[in-house]
């Protein structure tokens, strides 16, 4: 089971195209994509990205309901386009980063015959004359081997010509005599067979091979194969700038609960969650229940993506979407079929960025950053969304009889996973010890029906495949 499957949606390919076309104008104007094509007359999308007349100037356009959390996803992968690629220097600086194109060999490799141990080249069957010895860097001696005859060789260096095989330090004796010194096995067995021992050059691959597929995570293993290929560059889709904007009056940094208040919890919490989904965190801003002061603060941002945390649900200090009428934003996401999380939110604003809007519950925050903000990061960065693996519950999973549910899990000995408990919107007892989030479909679970399980490991390394 690769995941959760969209089941068909109204309108089918059709839906598709005009969602393509509507994305398509709604990124043209502000540069993120080149297309000039105009959704049909009348298409609710092309409405709800202010492609068509709005009925009534003031409110921001948005479409009407909430859609279901594939299609919600399916939405944010599409939202935005992959950003510009640049040549960095080989380093920690691009360490989870993406690969722009295909990693191509630039030489063969290995780029030469060489030893794969320490010992001897040898020339035909022994016992073998030594004539010298050929260390890791050295130029091949000109002089081929000829049969009976041996070198001491370090692994890694080049073979002199003619060499058969290589024989093993520990497999073999020297033994001085009149005519020089004398290579023998120190048994029967511990003769070499032909080739034994030996790097064959372009055994690993030729010059011009795909190493590795663009959209790779540049990992430490990465940036050595790409060492070893010859490179001192790697093209990179650039990180996604993001700024976090954390709303509430209520907020606290530091101390205890109190007096009706409570920690902000995600404003340490999803900066490296950011990172982790290969971001770049320019800001993590502590703002007021203001609507001008956040209506100014979204109107300056220059980043890819702002994220903010609470101010999405029709409460009294929810500026949220007055807002984004104000700026003239585009809704591409107004609500999604999902618990905890549903009043969660994906507009582009008239500047350039597009907008994740999360609740301001940290659970249900978690929820929009793995529905919302984790594709539309993958695009954005160049890397491909991985498929959620699967795994069967321990135990049945209430589901909600119409939305999905998100439920942190930790999985047992036998790779099955176990539902926790303190699953509440605003708890984060559960997700604390959890391995993965369990996509739950509407009307729950079975034991041992196998379930979707998102990965929430993005924390450590920096480089980490999460989302």
């Amino acid at each position: 089971m690769n995941g959760p499957r969209d089941r068909g949606r109204p309108g089918g390919d059709a839906a598709d195209r005009a969602l393509d076309d509507a994305l398509a104008l709604a990124n043209g104007p502000r540069g993120r994509a080149g297309r000039t094509a105009r959704p049909p007359a009348n298409d609710p999308l092309a409405v709800a990205l202010g492609h068509e007349p709005a009925r009534a100037p003031d409110p921001v356009p948005h479409a009407a309901g909430s859609v279901s959390w594939p299609e919600a996803r399916r939405i944010a992968r599409r939202a935005g386009r992959r950003l510009d690629a640049r040549s960095l220097p080989l380093g920690d600086d691009v360490l989870g980063m993406a690969l722009a194109q295909a990693l191509a060999a630039l030489t063969d490799l290995p780029s030469f015959d060489s030893s794969a141990m320490d010992g001897w080249a040898v020339a035909g069957p022994g016992p073998w004359r030594l004539k010298g010895q050929v260390l890791a860097g050295q130029q091949s001696p000109a002089d081929p081997l000829l049969g009976g005859q041996a070198v001491r060789i370090a692994t890694g260096a080049v073979l002199p010509p003619g060499t058969t095989a290589v024989l093993r330090t520990e497999h073999g004796s020297l033994r001085q005599r009149t005519d020089g010194e004398w290579l023998h096995v120190v048994a029967p067995h511990s003769a070499p067979r032909p080739g034994q021992e030996i790097r064959r050059r372009g055994q690993e691959c030729r010059s011009g091979d795909e190493l590795l597929p663009a959209g790779t995570v540049v990992t430490p293993a990465v940036l050595g194969l790409a060492a070893a290929a010859g490179y001192d560059e790697l093209p990179v889709t650039m990180r996604p700038r993001v700024e976090v904007l954390v709303l509430g009056d209520e907020l606290l940094d530091h101390g205890p609960p109190r007096s009706g208040r409570v920690r902000d919890a995600l404003g340490p919490m999803l900066p490296s969650w950011l990172r982790g989904l290969g971001a770049d965190v320019t800001a993590v801003r502590r703002l007021m229940d203001d609507a001008d002061i956040l209506y100014a603060a979204l109107a300056a941002s220059s980043a890819d993506l702002v994220v903010t945390t609470g101010g999405t649900a029709g409460g009294p200090v929810d500026h949220v979407h007055p807002v984004l009428a104000r700026l003239g934003a585009a809704l591409l996401v107004d609500g999604v079929a999902v618990r905890p999380g549903h009043p969660m939110l994906l507009a582009a604003l008239p500047s350039g960025p597009l907008l994740a809007g999360l609740p301001g519950n940290p659970l249900a925050a978690v929820s929009g950053m793995l529905t919302l903000v984790a594709p539309v990061l993958r695009t954005l960065a160049g890397r491909p969304l991985p498929a959620p693996y699967a795994a069967p519950l321990t135990a049945d999973v209430q589901g909600h009889p119409v939305d999905t549910r998100l439920v942190p899990v930790v999985f047992d000995d036998e790779s099955a996973a176990r539902p926790l408990h303190f699953t509440g919107p605003a708890m984060l007892r559960g997700l604390a010890a959890a391995d993965g989030m369990a996509v739950i479909p509407p009307g729950g679970a079975k034991a041992g029906q196998e379930t979707a399980v998102l990965d929430t490991g993005v924390l450590a390394p920096a480089w980490g495949s999460g989302g």
